[in-house]
Parts: C-alpha cells; structure tokens; sequence
C-alpha cells in the first residue's frame, strides 16, 4: 500500500459575522432555535423582490484575503448557481463562479486556490416520513475558500482546518464553531501510483474535526484497497456515517457545467479597488496580531515552549493575559514563570471554574504575585491558592497575595516543629537512627499544617536545630 500517494484539497464553508443575511435584512443568528423566524421576502424568494449585497460580509473576506496573503480582485461578480433542491428557496443558489473575491494566498503552508462568498442553504431535517426545512440559516453570509490539492494526509489536512478556524475568529469574520454548523469541511481525496493522478471523491457531512481525520483516512484506505483488486474509483460525492466510521456514496460528482452558472443580473459588479477602506494597504492597518505571528513571537522572543505558546495563540484570553504580562515587564525570568503559571494553573482554573475567574486576575495583580513567588515571600502553594481565591471569590490578587505569604517567624514555625514531631516520633526515631530523608516527611507535614504558609527552608532548619 506504500506505493499509493493520497492527494487531498479541502473547501471549507464557513458562516460570516454579521447581523444581518447576505443579501437582505433578515436577522444573521446561529442561536435561533425556534425554526422559520428570521426569514424575509427577500430570502424565501418570493415573486418581484431583489437582493442587496452585504458590505459586512464582503470586507470580512476582503480581510481574509489579505491575512492570508491572496489577491484581492480589482472586479467581482456574482453568479447563479443553479440546482433544484428544499433548501435552495429560489431554485438556484447566488454564489460566486469566474471571478472571485481573493484568488491565491497561503495559510499553514498550504496553498489556496480561492476563497468566494455566497449564501448559505436552509437546513433540513428528517422525522419520520417527513422532512421539515428550517429557512432561518437560508441566505446566511457563507464564505467558501479551496485550497489547491497539495495535502497529503489527514494530520496536515486537520491542521489547517484548525488554522483556519482560529484565522477567522482571530479576523472577527466568523465564530467557526463546527458543533453548530458554522464551518463545515468537505475533503475532495484521491489516490495515486506511478505519478498518474487518481480519481477524485467529495467527502461531505464532516462536522467535527476528528471526523475530517477519520473521513480522509477511511477514504484513502478504501481507495487503496479498491485499487489492489484491479477496481476502479468512481468519481462521487459520498457522505460521512459517524456512527459506523465510514463514508458511503450519496450521488454521482456534479462538475461546474451542471450548475449552468451565469452573472447574477440582479446584483451590481464590483469594483474593489475604487473601494478605499478595502484596499489591501488600508485593511492590514486594521488586522490584529495573526495567529502565526503571535505563535512566531511567543517562541523566538520569549522562548515560550512549544505547547504554552500553541494555548496562548489558541486562548485568546490567556494569550492576552500573557502579552499584558510583557508589556509589565522585560525580565525574562519573571516573564518565564508567568507563562508557567498562566498555562498550567489558571488555565486549569479556567477549565474547572469557568472563564469569569478570569476577569479576576487583574495585569498588576498577576505581576505583584510572580514578583513574591521571585522575592520568596510566596510559595509555589501560597500562589497557587491565591490565584484559586481571586478567581472564585473576586478582590485584588496583589492584596490578596498578603494573606499567603509564607511564615518566617521561628518562633511561629518552632511551635508548628515541636507540634508535627510530637505527632511523629516513629519517624523522629527513624531520622535520629540514620534515616536523614525522614526529615523531609516531617517538614511536609509541617507546611500541611502552616497551609502551605510556612517557609520550607527555615521550617527544615528548626527540624534539624531541635532533633539534634
């Protein structure tokens, strides 16, 4: 089976950030669950009316275009796309054909052949001998972007679907959330030998990343194995079973004649570049720090390990807390220990606790603390349980703090000595016989009972003085 070279290229759809539909004024709301309620004349394609382009939508892909290094067109169009289905209320879907809104750009080191945008269809459902369509989502902003089929495998192929999901929420253009449908993949796989490329098969319904995974590998595996028996491939579209872990076909490959695309009459043709805020030199000066050069600076200027530089991009709240850390200070040690404790505990705190906490841990304040931790004011468990307590119960951490500093009072901590070794003679004995790690037990009952307040050093300097 080595002998086989899989090639994959993706298109992604992905669901624009606006407050109203593409093409009319109709509310653009994913969290609508009553079905039928935002819909309009407009987008349920009654006799007479016209549609009107969404600015919104358009700079959100313009942008799109520009951070992942494409062209944006000078002139656009959009363009009928004609097929009969329930969720296509007019008969024909307004999409966009010969000239795109970005062709070219890069993004994870995978090429893209384009990224257009259209309206998205209405969902259906199935009960029983029925089949029910829900129009709120027709005419939604959807953009679709191809990527060239330079994609090798599903682990690459996962990747930039990840990227891209990150890109977009990065961009504002789009929440990508795949649970709801708003980014959905389909994986267009075949299989070669020899340098002859293989034939081509549409992955629909992928819905998860893990099932992107799972579809391109089943897929690849079943085009090889067909092959090994002298069959051949049909060029399909086939659908993912989730449940059975297979794809399965659904109907024979459309190509671009079957739409029979043509210019949109209703619609104007657009000319980008007389459009000032939409040209490329005035759109990067509004792009936020982009994933990948957030990930670049975390690991080259601060020498952020791998893995808490992947969750600060990928957490925006806890990348923030981070760079509002660096703005505080230079010193890189401090620096370091931040990002150990923002990607251990108070992500785990965010994890248990809930993102509200956050909101909590003020820049001054995370600071004041590290700066204790630094000095030995505080232990690694004194602020631990400072941050626990600022994130659930509120205050200010650089007050906060005081409450954990540790005891270095002798006489405070002689009393806590003489209390743990009352309680332990067995292991008093055992260290006085020869057993010096016994101390070490002794001490950690110690800061047990001072709640992680006590000293280490100093409290295993009284152990020793009285068990002499």
């Amino acid at each position: 089976m080595s002998e086989y070279t899989p090639t994959i290229g993706l298109e992604v759809h992905a669901e624009m950030k606006t407050q109203t539909k593409m093409f009319c004024n109709s509310k653009n709301d994913s969290n609508e669950k009553r079905p039928n309620v935002n819909i309009c004349p407009v987008c349920m394609a009654h006799p007479g009316t016209l549609p009107v382009i969404n600015k919104k939508a358009v700079e959100h892909v313009v942008r799109m275009g520009v951070a992942v290094g494409g062209t944006i067109a000078d002139f656009t169009e959009f363009d009928r796309k004609n097929y009969f289905y329930p969720d296509i209320p007019k008969g024909y879907q307004i999409s966009q054909y010969k000239y795109p809104i970005v062709s070219g750009g890069n993004l994870n080191g995978v090429a893209i052949t384009r990224i257009h945008l259209e309206e998205d269809t209405a969902s259906s459902s199935h009960e029983g001998e029925f089949s029910l369509v829900d129009y709120n989502r027709a005419g939604v902003p959807l953009m679709e972007l191809v990527t060239e089929p330079v994609i090798h495998d599903a682990e690459t192929a996962v990747n930039f679907a990840k990227e891209l999901q990150l890109l977009l929420r990065y961009l504002g253009a789009g929440e990508a959330n795949m649970e709801k449908g708003e980014m959905r993949i389909e994986a267009n796989i075949s299989v070669s030998k020899d340098g002859v490329r293989g034939t081509k098969v549409e992955v629909k319904n992928i819905n998860s990343f893990r099932a992107v995974e799972r579809a391109i590998q089943y897929e690849i595996q079943r085009q090889t194995e067909a092959l090994e028996k002298g069959e051949k491939i049909v060029q399909e579209t086939r659908g993912w079973d989730d449940a059975s872990q297979k794809t399965f076909s659904q109907r024979l490959k459309e190509s671009s004649h079957d739409y029979r695309y043509f210019p949109e009459p209703d619609l104007p043709k657009l000319s980008l570049s007389k459009i000032k805020e939409f040209s490329p030199e005035e759109v990067k000066k509004t792009l936020p720090k982009l994933p990948s050069e957030r990930r670049k600076r975390y690991g080259g200027e601060y020498g952020i390990k791998k893995e808490d530089a992947n969750m600060f991009v990928s957490d925006e709240r806890l990348g923030n807390l981070f760079d509002t850390l660096t703005k505080g200070t230079s010193e890189v040690s401090l620096i370091a220990l931040g990002a150990n404790y923002i990607g251990s505990d108070i992500a785990g705190l965010v994890t248990k606790l809930g993102e509200e906490g956050l909101r909590n841990i003020s820049p001054e304040g995370f600071l004041s603390l590290l700066k204790a931790l630094q000095e030995g004011k505080l232990s690694s468990r004194g602020a631990k349980d400072a941050l626990a307590d600022v994130f659930e119960h509120g205050g200010e951490l650089s007050e906060k703090i005081k409450n954990y500093f540790q005891k270095s009072d002798s006489s405070e901590l002689e009393a806590i000595a003489k209390k743990i070794i009352a309680e332990n003679l067995k292991v008093v004995e055992e260290y006085k016989g020869g057993k010096v790690i016994s101390i070490q037990f002794l001490v950690g009952q110690g800061m047990k009972e001072s709640k992680g307040s006590a000293n280490p050093q100093i409290l295993r300097e009284i152990f020793e003085k009285l068990l002499q």
